[in-house]
């Protein structure tokens, strides 16, 4: 598993405490598009994966006009 921004915090150490452990990931990539040094969580401590369904929201920007 990679983790981005602050899922990195705690994730990775539940993860290998936990007796189980499952995660629900945005995509699954073919073994070996991964490089090793950018691994956060070995498949090892994983024993269960669900890819999640997001959405993706369009933000708008607003901003209070010039007084």
């Amino acid at each position: 598993l990679v983790f981005r921004k602050t899922a990195r915090n705690f994730n990775p150490d539940m993860a290998t405490a936990g007796k189980f452990c499952v995660a629900e990931v945005e995509e699954i990539v073919p073994v070996g598009s991964l490089d090793p040094d950018q691994i956060h969580l070995p498949g090892i401590f994983v024993n269960r994966v669900i890819q999640g369904k997001f959405e993706k929201r369009i933000e708008q920007r607003t901003v209070r006009k010039r007084a």
